[in-house]
């Protein structure tokens, strides 16, 4: 890859620390620039050299190509818009939106803005989902009518 991609991650708690945090800062061709959180120490002591800041300075940032949302449900939908508008491409933690129209403004706006919209779902490429998946699409497990995981 020629061009790294910057990132920024918007929220440090549970998902961004397990999650985001050591994808985007391992991750060949990402560089990890901002992280918004309200434990800048805490942030500095796992991440060091990485800034922390406000969202309006990650959006502010022109270097920047990507951001990373990880905040409580409810703000995933403005945040990522207030990102399309800024001109970043945006990944966001599921759940996507809260309902069916927020998530279509968002596919319609990353449209209109030539940006990429993301999902990310953690457990999508893990070995039990895979093979739940391939027994489904062999029909082993017959017609199922229910399914629950946790």
């Amino acid at each position: 890859m020629s061009h790294t991609i910057n990132a920024a991650l918007v929220g440090y708690g549970f998902a961004g620390q397990t999650f985001h945090a050591p994808f985007l800062a391992t991750t060949p061709g990402l560089t990890l620039r901002w992280v918004v959180s309200r434990d800048a120490a805490k942030v500095q002591a796992a991440l060091p050299g990485t800034r922390v800041g406000t969202l309006e300075q990650v959006l502010a940032d022109d270097s920047l190509d990507l951001v990373v949302i990880a905040t409580p449900n409810d703000t995933h939908a403005p945040i990522a818009r207030e990102a399309l508008l800024a001109g970043k491409h945006v990944v966001i933690d599921k759940p996507f939106a809260l309902d069916l129209a927020e998530a279509k403004a968002l596919v319609e706006l990353a449209e209109k803005q030539q940006r990429l919209l993301s999902i990310f779902h953690n457990r999508r490429w893990d070995g039990d989902f895979l093979t739940v998946r391939r027994l489904l699409a062999e029909g082993a497990l017959g017609q199922v009518a229910q399914f629950e995981s946790h």
